[in-house]
């Protein structure tokens, strides 16, 4: 099968700074005349690996292993310090919960404004309005400002305004997790109709019980580094069993 992403000797560093400062001039003042001081937090310790096109690969790994930074290397949002990540076709995000929505306008103004950024026209978005709707199931609240959303409803129309089209590529970070159950199984079938038309989907999430059931193919980090790759049940097995010692 093709290759839809390539991750190549991949590592990221972080200057993290190791005193506090009270505002930003005197941060600049600091920086200046030198006095800062860093130490390195090194996210992603030479990472390589290939998703094939049709995949769905799961990143699993304890919090703070690298996983939300390798996919947002894979995504563009960050370059690697080190290494390459590159991905054949169009991608479609959901990094962070509520990203590309601005939380005080409403839902029906946000899925126009999330839509023109993913670069769709607003006659686009007129004709499949009503189906991102029915998707996030969000009827009653339309024209309610998205910070009086709980975590569960952003994500829907998160999730409905990324998928209303088919993109080649599909990122999921956590954002299965926070639905309740029923929304859930809604987008696990959503991602089932995006595989058989050859979408690529690459999902983080600590319910590895979701990870063994749609994934095929998964990876485990460990402070950064690749622990293991191959079948998803067999990865989770390793996974669950180091997280039960952790």
């Amino acid at each position: 099968m093709p290759v839809a992403v390539d991750v190549q000797n991949v590592s990221m560093r972080f200057n993290m700074s190791q005193e506090k400062v009270e505002s930003l001039k005197e941060y600049f003042i600091k920086l200046v005349r030198r006095q800062l001081l860093f130490e390195e937090f090194v996210a992603l310790r030479d990472v390589t690996f290939q998703v094939e096109k049709g995949d769905v690969f799961g990143i699993v790994g304890l919090n703070g292993s690298g996983k939300s930074t390798l996919l947002k290397i894979i995504s563009g949002i960050l370059k690697p310090t080190v290494g390459r990540a590159s991905v054949v076709g169009s991608i479609a995000p959901l990094i962070e919960l509520g990203a590309g929505f601005d939380m005080e306008l409403t839902a029906r103004e946000n899925i126009f404004l999330n839509g023109s950024v993913l670069g769709f026209s607003k006659r686009f978005l007129e004709e499949r309005f009503d189906g991102i709707i029915d998707f996030a199931e969000t009827y009653e609240f339309l024209d309610v400002p998205m910070k009086n959303y709980s975590s569960g409803m952003v994500a829907r129309v998160g999730f409905a305004v990324a998928t209303m089209t088919t993109p080649d590529i599909l990122i999921l970070d956590e954002i299965l997790s926070v639905g309740d159950f029923r929304f859930q199984e809604k987008c696990e079938r959503r991602i089932a109709e995006m595989m058989s038309q050859g979408t690529t989907v690459l999902i983080v999430s600590h319910a590895i019980a979701q990870i063994k059931r749609i994934c095929n193919r998964a990876l485990l980090l460990e402070h950064g580094r690749m622990k293991m790759i191959g079948d998803a049940a067999e990865v989770c097995a390793v996974y669950s069993d180091s997280a039960d010692g952790a």
